[in-house]
């Protein structure tokens, strides 16, 4: 990967829908090679993929929240358990594993928090092997998008 790369990626990680042509003008290059580096970072895999940036409160999805996951056990079987459950709850967006005080760090969005309240106790908290989950409820998000 080279500078000229770098520089397609900066611009598409900030303005996914760009045209080519647009592209092409930002990072200095004619269309056809930038479409190439583009299809080459798509094929090895540096480009993953294209998404839209979707605001939680505009869909239902107001309160958002950081769980801290411990699990009861750390053995192969246990963690394959849980991570298979949690992806499955469309109330996830991320799950993380972690260093530190928690083997788990799990994004949630849900309407509310009556909702959250239903969704860690009959969901969260009784997934296979958890032990503990702490909350922490999402103030306000500071980000580059």
């Amino acid at each position: 990967m080279d500078e000229m790369d770098r520089a397609i990626l900066a611009v598409l990680e900030s303005d996914g829908r760009i045209s080519n042509s647009e592209l092409a003008t930002r990072v200095g290059l004619s269309p056809s090679p930038c479409l190439r580096r583009v299809r080459q970072l798509e094929e090895r895999g540096v480009i993953r993929g294209y998404r839209a940036v979707v605001d939680p409160k505009a869909v239902g999805r107001g309160l958002r929240v950081f769980a801290g996951v411990r699990l009861m056990r750390h053995v192969r079987q246990d963690i394959a358990a849980f991570e298979k459950a949690v992806m499955e709850l469309p109330e996830v967006r991320a799950c993380h594993h972690i260093t530190g005080s928690f083997d788990y760090l799990v994004h949630v969005e849900v309407a509310d928090l009556d909702a959250y309240e239903d969704f860690h106790a009959i969901r969260l908290a009784s997934l296979p092997g958890v032990a503990t989950v702490n909350s922490f409820v999402i103030m306000k998000t500071l980000d580059n998008t």
